[in-house]
Protein backbone atom coordinates (compact mmCIF):
# COMPACT_ATOMS: atom_id res chain seq x y z
CA UNK A 1 0.00 0.00 0.00
CA UNK A 2 1.16 3.54 -0.75
CA UNK A 3 0.53 6.80 1.11
CA UNK A 4 1.40 10.47 0.72
CA UNK A 5 3.50 12.13 3.41
CA UNK A 6 3.03 15.90 3.29
CA UNK A 7 5.02 18.50 5.22
CA UNK A 8 2.79 21.55 5.48
CA UNK A 9 3.60 25.24 5.54
CA UNK A 10 5.50 25.61 2.27
CA UNK A 11 4.18 28.25 -0.16
CA UNK A 12 3.90 27.00 -3.76
CA UNK A 13 5.83 28.74 -6.51
CA UNK A 14 6.89 28.11 -10.09
CA UNK A 15 5.21 26.99 -13.31
CA UNK A 16 3.25 23.87 -14.22
CA UNK A 17 1.63 22.54 -17.40
CA UNK A 18 -1.85 21.10 -16.85
CA UNK A 19 -2.53 17.53 -17.96
CA UNK A 20 -5.17 16.53 -20.48
CA UNK A 21 -8.68 16.06 -19.14
CA UNK A 22 -9.48 12.61 -17.78
CA UNK A 23 -13.21 13.19 -18.26
CA UNK A 24 -12.64 14.05 -21.92
CA UNK A 25 -10.10 11.32 -22.62
CA UNK A 26 -12.22 8.40 -21.37
CA UNK A 27 -15.25 8.89 -23.67
CA UNK A 28 -12.96 9.78 -26.58
CA UNK A 29 -11.04 6.50 -26.15
CA UNK A 30 -14.36 4.68 -26.07
CA UNK A 31 -15.57 6.54 -29.17
CA UNK A 32 -12.54 5.34 -31.13
CA UNK A 33 -14.10 1.86 -31.42
CA UNK A 34 -16.75 3.37 -33.71
CA UNK A 35 -14.25 3.22 -36.59
CA UNK A 36 -11.56 0.87 -37.84
CA UNK A 37 -8.01 2.15 -38.10
CA UNK A 38 -5.08 3.81 -36.33
CA UNK A 39 -5.72 6.63 -33.86
CA UNK A 40 -3.14 8.92 -32.24
CA UNK A 41 -4.63 10.70 -29.25
CA UNK A 42 -2.41 13.26 -27.51
CA UNK A 43 -2.36 14.72 -23.97
CA UNK A 44 -3.88 11.58 -22.48
CA UNK A 45 -2.85 11.58 -18.78
CA UNK A 46 -1.23 8.55 -17.17
CA UNK A 47 -3.97 7.61 -14.71
CA UNK A 48 -5.39 4.46 -13.20
CA UNK A 49 -8.73 4.96 -15.00
CA UNK A 50 -6.99 5.46 -18.35
CA UNK A 51 -4.97 2.29 -17.77
CA UNK A 52 -8.18 0.33 -17.06
CA UNK A 53 -9.87 1.72 -20.19
CA UNK A 54 -6.88 0.71 -22.34
CA UNK A 55 -6.90 -2.78 -20.79
CA UNK A 56 -10.57 -3.10 -21.69
CA UNK A 57 -9.92 -1.94 -25.26
CA UNK A 58 -7.09 -4.47 -25.58
CA UNK A 59 -9.37 -7.31 -24.45
CA UNK A 60 -11.98 -6.15 -26.97
CA UNK A 61 -9.41 -6.70 -29.74
CA UNK A 62 -7.66 -3.31 -30.06
CA UNK A 63 -3.91 -2.76 -30.02
CA UNK A 64 -2.93 -0.04 -27.55
CA UNK A 65 0.23 1.78 -26.48
CA UNK A 66 0.46 4.75 -24.10
CA UNK A 67 3.77 6.61 -24.01
CA UNK A 68 4.62 10.23 -23.13
CA UNK A 69 0.97 11.24 -23.06
CA UNK A 70 0.16 9.80 -26.52
CA UNK A 71 -2.17 6.83 -27.00
CA UNK A 72 -1.46 4.86 -30.17
CA UNK A 73 -4.67 2.91 -30.71
CA UNK A 74 -5.52 0.49 -33.54
CA UNK A 75 -9.21 -0.47 -33.45
CA UNK A 76 -9.24 -2.51 -36.65
CA UNK A 77 -9.67 -5.87 -34.91
CA UNK A 78 -12.23 -4.90 -32.28
CA UNK A 79 -14.73 -7.77 -32.32
CA UNK A 80 -15.55 -8.79 -28.73
CA UNK A 81 -19.04 -7.65 -27.70
CA UNK A 82 -18.54 -7.95 -23.93
CA UNK A 83 -16.76 -5.64 -21.48
CA UNK A 84 -14.84 -7.76 -18.92
CA UNK A 85 -16.66 -7.86 -15.59
CA UNK A 86 -13.58 -7.40 -13.38
CA UNK A 87 -12.51 -4.26 -15.24
CA UNK A 88 -16.06 -2.91 -15.50
CA UNK A 89 -16.30 -3.02 -11.71
CA UNK A 90 -13.17 -0.89 -11.32
CA UNK A 91 -14.29 2.11 -13.32
CA UNK A 92 -17.67 3.71 -13.86
CA UNK A 93 -16.56 5.25 -17.16
CA UNK A 94 -16.50 1.80 -18.75
CA UNK A 95 -20.24 2.37 -19.33
CA UNK A 96 -19.14 4.65 -22.19
CA UNK A 97 -18.36 1.56 -24.26
CA UNK A 98 -22.00 0.46 -24.39
CA UNK A 99 -23.03 3.01 -27.04
CA UNK A 100 -20.09 2.71 -29.45
CA UNK A 101 -19.84 -1.10 -29.25
CA UNK A 102 -23.57 -1.43 -29.85
CA UNK A 103 -23.32 0.89 -32.85
CA UNK A 104 -20.35 -0.97 -34.33
CA UNK A 105 -21.07 -4.61 -33.46
CA UNK A 106 -24.84 -4.62 -33.04
CA UNK A 107 -24.56 -6.18 -29.59
CA UNK A 108 -22.78 -5.56 -26.29
CA UNK A 109 -22.93 -7.05 -22.79
CA UNK A 110 -21.81 -5.15 -19.70
CA UNK A 111 -22.15 -5.47 -15.95
CA UNK A 112 -23.14 -2.53 -13.80
CA UNK A 113 -20.12 -0.18 -13.52
CA UNK A 114 -18.07 0.67 -10.41
CA UNK A 115 -16.10 3.81 -9.52
CA UNK A 116 -16.00 6.22 -6.57
CA UNK A 117 -18.57 5.69 -3.82
CA UNK A 118 -19.97 9.24 -3.66
CA UNK A 119 -23.66 8.44 -3.81
CA UNK A 120 -26.16 6.94 -6.19
CA UNK A 121 -25.20 7.30 -9.85
CA UNK A 122 -27.83 5.40 -11.76
CA UNK A 123 -27.42 4.36 -15.38
CA UNK A 124 -31.13 4.49 -16.15
CA UNK A 125 -30.68 7.50 -18.44
CA UNK A 126 -28.08 5.55 -20.45
CA UNK A 127 -30.49 2.64 -20.79
CA UNK A 128 -33.45 4.85 -21.71
CA UNK A 129 -31.42 6.71 -24.33
CA UNK A 130 -30.13 3.58 -26.04
CA UNK A 131 -33.62 2.06 -25.92
CA UNK A 132 -34.98 5.17 -27.66
CA UNK A 133 -32.43 4.57 -30.44
CA UNK A 134 -33.84 1.07 -30.96
CA UNK A 135 -31.76 -1.12 -28.67
CA UNK A 136 -33.37 -4.16 -27.09
CA UNK A 137 -32.16 -4.58 -23.51
CA UNK A 138 -32.07 -7.72 -21.37
CA UNK A 139 -30.92 -7.82 -17.75
CA UNK A 140 -29.95 -11.05 -16.02
CA UNK A 141 -27.82 -11.82 -12.95
CA UNK A 142 -26.17 -8.40 -12.90
CA UNK A 143 -25.44 -8.29 -16.63
CA UNK A 144 -27.04 -6.02 -19.23
CA UNK A 145 -27.15 -7.00 -22.91
CA UNK A 146 -27.96 -4.48 -25.64
CA UNK A 147 -28.89 -5.62 -29.18
CA UNK A 148 -29.77 -3.66 -32.31
CA UNK A 149 -29.28 -4.61 -35.96
CA UNK A 150 -29.69 -0.94 -36.94
CA UNK A 151 -30.00 1.98 -34.54
CA UNK A 152 -32.44 4.71 -35.60
CA UNK A 153 -32.49 8.38 -34.75
CA UNK A 154 -34.91 9.62 -32.12
CA UNK A 155 -35.88 12.64 -30.04
CA UNK A 156 -34.59 12.02 -26.51
CA UNK A 157 -35.33 14.12 -23.44
CA UNK A 158 -33.07 13.65 -20.42
CA UNK A 159 -34.82 14.15 -17.08
CA UNK A 160 -31.43 15.28 -15.70
CA UNK A 161 -28.55 16.69 -17.77
CA UNK A 162 -26.32 13.67 -17.22
CA UNK A 163 -22.86 14.02 -18.74
CA UNK A 164 -22.35 10.28 -19.19
CA UNK A 165 -25.78 9.65 -20.69
CA UNK A 166 -25.41 12.59 -23.07
CA UNK A 167 -22.06 11.25 -24.29
CA UNK A 168 -23.20 7.63 -24.59
CA UNK A 169 -26.23 8.63 -26.64
CA UNK A 170 -24.07 10.85 -28.87
CA UNK A 171 -21.67 7.99 -29.59
CA UNK A 172 -24.42 5.51 -30.39
CA UNK A 173 -26.35 7.98 -32.53
CA UNK A 174 -23.52 8.92 -34.90
CA UNK A 175 -23.99 5.64 -36.83
CA UNK A 176 -27.78 5.52 -36.43
CA UNK A 177 -30.08 5.96 -39.41
CA UNK A 178 -31.70 9.37 -39.34
CA UNK A 179 -31.45 12.30 -36.93
CA UNK A 180 -31.23 12.24 -33.14
CA UNK A 181 -31.95 15.21 -30.88
CA UNK A 182 -30.91 15.16 -27.23
CA UNK A 183 -32.91 17.69 -25.23
CA UNK A 184 -31.83 18.86 -21.76
CA UNK A 185 -28.36 17.63 -22.67
CA UNK A 186 -25.42 18.25 -20.35
CA UNK A 187 -23.31 21.26 -21.37
CA UNK A 188 -19.87 20.38 -19.96
CA UNK A 189 -16.73 21.27 -21.99
CA UNK A 190 -15.85 17.57 -22.20
CA UNK A 191 -18.99 17.03 -24.30
CA UNK A 192 -17.80 19.72 -26.72
CA UNK A 193 -14.46 17.89 -26.93
CA UNK A 194 -16.24 14.63 -27.72
CA UNK A 195 -18.29 16.36 -30.42
CA UNK A 196 -15.12 17.80 -31.96
CA UNK A 197 -13.45 14.38 -31.92
CA UNK A 198 -16.44 12.63 -33.49
CA UNK A 199 -16.83 15.34 -36.14
CA UNK A 200 -13.14 14.98 -36.99
CA UNK A 201 -13.94 11.29 -37.58
CA UNK A 202 -16.67 12.27 -40.03
CA UNK A 203 -19.71 12.51 -37.74
CA UNK A 204 -22.31 15.25 -38.14
CA UNK A 205 -23.03 16.71 -34.70
CA UNK A 206 -23.91 20.22 -33.64
CA UNK A 207 -25.06 21.89 -30.45
CA UNK A 208 -22.61 20.50 -27.86
CA UNK A 209 -22.27 23.08 -25.11
CA UNK A 210 -25.98 23.91 -25.34
CA UNK A 211 -28.97 22.03 -23.95
CA UNK A 212 -29.92 20.61 -27.36
CA UNK A 213 -27.59 18.42 -29.41
CA UNK A 214 -28.46 17.24 -32.92
CA UNK A 215 -26.77 14.22 -34.51
CA UNK A 216 -27.30 13.29 -38.14
CA UNK A 217 -26.29 9.68 -38.61
CA UNK A 218 -23.57 8.72 -41.10
CA UNK A 219 -22.79 5.28 -42.57
CA UNK A 220 -19.18 5.10 -41.38
CA UNK A 221 -16.40 6.97 -39.56
CA UNK A 222 -12.63 7.14 -40.00
CA UNK A 223 -9.62 7.11 -37.67
CA UNK A 224 -7.93 10.43 -36.80
CA UNK A 225 -5.28 12.13 -34.67
CA UNK A 226 -6.58 14.35 -31.88
CA UNK A 227 -5.45 16.32 -28.81
CA UNK A 228 -7.43 16.23 -25.54
CA UNK A 229 -8.44 19.50 -23.85
CA UNK A 230 -6.81 20.53 -20.54
CA UNK A 231 -8.32 19.21 -17.30
CA UNK A 232 -10.34 21.98 -15.68
CA UNK A 233 -10.73 20.09 -12.38
CA UNK A 234 -6.97 19.58 -12.07
CA UNK A 235 -6.50 23.26 -12.94
CA UNK A 236 -8.96 24.24 -10.22
CA UNK A 237 -7.25 21.97 -7.70
CA UNK A 238 -3.90 23.68 -8.23
CA UNK A 239 -5.56 27.11 -8.13
CA UNK A 240 -7.01 26.30 -4.70
CA UNK A 241 -3.70 24.78 -3.57
CA UNK A 242 -2.10 28.19 -4.12
CA UNK A 243 -4.87 29.91 -2.17
CA UNK A 244 -4.37 27.45 0.69
CA UNK A 245 -0.56 27.54 0.75
CA UNK A 246 -0.30 31.29 0.03
CA UNK A 247 1.94 30.97 -3.00
CA UNK A 248 2.44 32.32 -6.51
CA UNK A 249 2.39 30.04 -9.57
CA UNK A 250 1.78 30.05 -13.30
CA UNK A 251 -0.35 27.34 -14.90
CA UNK A 252 -0.02 26.72 -18.63
CA UNK A 253 -2.21 24.69 -21.01
CA UNK A 254 -5.40 25.88 -19.31
CA UNK A 255 -8.82 27.07 -20.49
CA UNK A 256 -9.77 29.78 -17.95
CA UNK A 257 -13.19 30.33 -19.52
CA UNK A 258 -14.18 26.84 -18.35
CA UNK A 259 -13.50 27.74 -14.71
CA UNK A 260 -15.31 31.04 -14.33
CA UNK A 261 -17.50 29.77 -11.47
CA UNK A 262 -14.41 28.91 -9.41
CA UNK A 263 -12.44 31.98 -10.49
CA UNK A 264 -15.26 34.25 -9.33
CA UNK A 265 -15.35 32.61 -5.89
CA UNK A 266 -11.55 32.59 -5.48
CA UNK A 267 -11.22 36.25 -6.47
CA UNK A 268 -13.99 37.22 -4.06
CA UNK A 269 -12.04 35.43 -1.32
CA UNK A 270 -8.89 37.43 -2.08
CA UNK A 271 -6.90 35.25 -4.49
CA UNK A 272 -5.27 37.22 -7.30
CA UNK A 273 -5.88 35.57 -10.68
CA UNK A 274 -4.67 36.88 -14.04
CA UNK A 275 -5.47 35.09 -17.30
CA UNK A 276 -4.10 35.42 -20.82
CA UNK A 277 -4.69 32.94 -23.60
CA UNK A 278 -4.03 29.50 -22.03
CA UNK A 279 -2.07 30.83 -19.03
CA UNK A 280 -3.30 31.47 -15.49
CA UNK A 281 -1.20 33.37 -12.96
CA UNK A 282 -2.35 32.78 -9.38
CA UNK A 283 -1.14 34.59 -6.26
CA UNK A 284 -2.23 34.49 -2.61
CA UNK A 285 -0.57 36.36 0.25
CA UNK A 286 -3.01 36.02 3.16
CA UNK A 287 -5.84 33.95 4.60
CA UNK A 288 -8.88 33.99 2.32
CA UNK A 289 -12.12 35.76 3.08
CA UNK A 290 -15.24 33.67 3.64
CA UNK A 291 -17.81 33.21 0.87
CA UNK A 292 -21.47 33.35 1.87
CA UNK A 293 -22.94 30.45 -0.13
CA UNK A 294 -21.80 28.19 -2.96
CA UNK A 295 -24.19 25.75 -4.62
CA UNK A 296 -22.84 22.93 -6.78
CA UNK A 297 -24.72 22.46 -10.05
CA UNK A 298 -24.22 21.19 -13.61
CA UNK A 299 -21.95 23.23 -15.88
CA UNK A 300 -21.61 26.21 -16.10
CA UNK A 301 -22.41 26.20 -12.37
CA UNK A 302 -19.89 25.41 -9.64
CA UNK A 303 -18.54 21.88 -10.27
CA UNK A 304 -19.19 19.19 -7.69
CA UNK A 305 -15.72 17.82 -8.52
CA UNK A 306 -14.16 20.93 -6.89
CA UNK A 307 -16.45 21.07 -3.87
CA UNK A 308 -14.14 19.14 -1.52
CA UNK A 309 -11.07 21.16 -2.50
CA UNK A 310 -12.99 24.43 -2.04
CA UNK A 311 -14.10 23.27 1.41
CA UNK A 312 -10.47 22.94 2.49
CA UNK A 313 -9.75 26.41 1.12
CA UNK A 314 -12.72 27.91 3.02
CA UNK A 315 -11.77 26.05 6.21
CA UNK A 316 -8.87 28.55 6.39
CA UNK A 317 -11.04 31.61 5.68
CA UNK A 318 -11.85 34.53 7.95
CA UNK A 319 -15.54 34.04 8.70
CA UNK A 320 -18.23 31.48 7.91
CA UNK A 321 -19.03 29.99 4.50
CA UNK A 322 -21.72 27.59 3.28
CA UNK A 323 -21.48 24.96 0.53
CA UNK A 324 -24.65 23.25 -0.66
CA UNK A 325 -24.09 19.97 -2.57
CA UNK A 326 -26.87 19.23 -5.04
CA UNK A 327 -25.32 16.58 -7.31
CA UNK A 328 -24.08 13.67 -5.14
CA UNK A 329 -25.46 12.95 -1.68
CA UNK A 330 -22.28 11.12 -0.63
CA UNK A 331 -19.89 13.95 -1.41
CA UNK A 332 -19.20 15.05 2.20
CA UNK A 333 -17.20 12.02 3.32
CA UNK A 334 -14.05 14.14 3.64
CA UNK A 335 -15.65 16.30 6.36
CA UNK A 336 -14.83 13.89 9.20
CA UNK A 337 -11.21 13.66 8.07
CA UNK A 338 -10.90 17.45 7.89
CA UNK A 339 -12.41 17.72 11.36
CA UNK A 340 -9.64 15.45 12.63
CA UNK A 341 -7.19 18.04 11.31
CA UNK A 342 -8.92 20.83 13.24
CA UNK A 343 -11.38 22.14 10.65
CA UNK A 344 -14.72 23.44 11.97
CA UNK A 345 -17.41 22.07 9.64
CA UNK A 346 -21.03 21.23 10.42
CA UNK A 347 -23.13 19.28 7.93
CA UNK A 348 -26.89 19.79 7.85
CA UNK A 349 -28.60 17.63 5.21
CA UNK A 350 -27.02 18.72 1.90
CA UNK A 351 -25.18 21.78 3.23
CA UNK A 352 -21.84 22.21 4.96
CA UNK A 353 -21.33 25.22 7.25
CA UNK A 354 -17.62 26.02 7.39
CA UNK A 355 -16.21 28.26 10.13
CA UNK A 356 -12.67 29.26 9.27
CA UNK A 357 -9.85 28.40 11.66
CA UNK A 358 -6.36 29.85 11.99
CA UNK A 359 -4.59 26.60 11.26
CA UNK A 360 -4.98 22.90 10.56
CA UNK A 361 -2.98 20.24 12.37
CA UNK A 362 -1.31 17.30 10.66
CA UNK A 363 -2.57 13.77 11.30
CA UNK A 364 -3.28 10.48 9.50
CA UNK A 365 -6.30 10.68 7.18
CA UNK A 366 -8.09 8.39 4.71
CA UNK A 367 -9.01 9.26 1.12
CA UNK A 368 -12.51 7.87 0.48
CA UNK A 369 -12.78 8.92 -3.18
CA UNK A 370 -10.87 10.78 -5.87
CA UNK A 371 -11.79 14.40 -5.07
CA UNK A 372 -11.90 13.87 -1.31
CA UNK A 373 -8.36 12.53 -1.60
CA UNK A 374 -7.21 15.60 -3.49
CA UNK A 375 -8.82 17.80 -0.84
CA UNK A 376 -6.92 16.02 1.94
CA UNK A 377 -3.65 16.59 0.07
CA UNK A 378 -4.49 20.31 -0.04
CA UNK A 379 -5.25 20.23 3.67
CA UNK A 380 -1.84 18.66 4.24
CA UNK A 381 -0.19 21.54 2.39
CA UNK A 382 -1.69 23.96 4.93
CA UNK A 383 -1.37 21.91 8.12
CA UNK A 384 1.33 22.22 10.76
CA UNK A 385 3.44 19.07 10.82
CA UNK A 386 3.48 16.00 8.55
CA UNK A 387 0.15 14.71 7.25
CA UNK A 388 -0.22 11.13 6.03
CA UNK A 389 -2.91 10.53 3.38
CA UNK A 390 -3.85 6.87 3.01
CA UNK A 391 -5.76 5.08 0.20
CA UNK A 392 -4.13 7.27 -2.44
CA UNK A 393 -5.12 4.85 -5.22
CA UNK A 394 -8.29 6.98 -5.36
CA UNK A 395 -6.18 10.06 -6.16
CA UNK A 396 -4.24 8.21 -8.86
CA UNK A 397 -7.52 7.80 -10.75
CA UNK A 398 -7.59 11.50 -11.64
CA UNK A 399 -4.22 13.19 -11.03
CA UNK A 400 -1.13 12.35 -13.08
CA UNK A 401 1.83 12.04 -10.67
CA UNK A 402 0.32 14.55 -8.22
CA UNK A 403 3.22 14.34 -5.78
CA UNK A 404 5.81 15.02 -8.51
CA UNK A 405 3.85 18.01 -9.80
CA UNK A 406 3.49 19.51 -6.34
CA UNK A 407 7.18 18.94 -5.57
CA UNK A 408 7.96 20.82 -8.76
CA UNK A 409 6.11 23.76 -7.17
CA UNK A 410 8.04 23.48 -3.90
CA UNK A 411 5.68 21.33 -1.82
CA UNK A 412 7.06 18.89 0.73
CA UNK A 413 5.27 15.74 -0.44
CA UNK A 414 6.45 12.20 -1.12
CA UNK A 415 4.91 8.84 -2.01
CA UNK A 416 5.69 6.22 0.61
CA UNK A 417 5.26 2.44 0.32
CA UNK A 418 4.20 0.77 3.55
Amino acid sequence: METFAIEGGRPLSGSLRIQGAKNAALPILAAAVLAEGQFYIYDVPHLKDIKVMLEILTLLGANTKHEDGCVDLDTTSVCVPQVPDDLMSQMRSSIFLAGPLLARLGEVTISRPGGCDIGERRIDLHLAGLTALGAKIEESEGYITFRAKQLRGSNIFLSFPSVGATENIMMAAVLAKGTTRICNAAREPEIIDLQNFLNAMGARIRGAGTDTIEISGVPRLRSVSYRIIPDRIVTGTYLLAVGISQGHIELTNTLPEQLMALIEVARSCGVEIKTRHDIMEIKSTSRPRAYDRIITSPYPGFPTDLQAQLMVFLSQARGTSVIKETIFEGRFKHVNELARMGASIYVDLGSAIIRGVNKLTATNVEATDLRAGAALVLAGLAAEGVTTVNQIHHIDRGYDRLEEQLRQLGAGISRVSI
